[in-house]
């Protein structure tokens, strides 16, 4: 059962990838990304790593996801 949580885990972090390239091909503008972006996207990457341990892996999942959405309100008003 684990794979399949990696794999949607690595799937859905290939689509947000995808999505921001698109987006930022719109503006035109080339926006660095934020070190909150960044950190959250590690916690991510290092929670599918170290997902063979559950508590470890989701909660850098969680820290990641939450990291990413604080960053993505912060830009919003900007």
């Amino acid at each position: 059962m684990e794979p399949v949580w990696i794999t949607i885990a690595i799937a859905a972090l290939v689509v947000i990838m995808v999505l921001l390239i698109i987006s930022r091909r719109k503006r035109k503008q080339i926006i660095n990304p934020s070190n909150l972006l960044i950190l959250g996207m590690t916690c991510v990457v290092l929670g599918i790593i170290f997902g063979d341990d559950r508590v470890i892996g989701y909660s850098f999942m969680g820290v990641g996801v939450l990291l990413s959405v604080i960053d993505a309100i912060r830009n919003r008003e900007q």
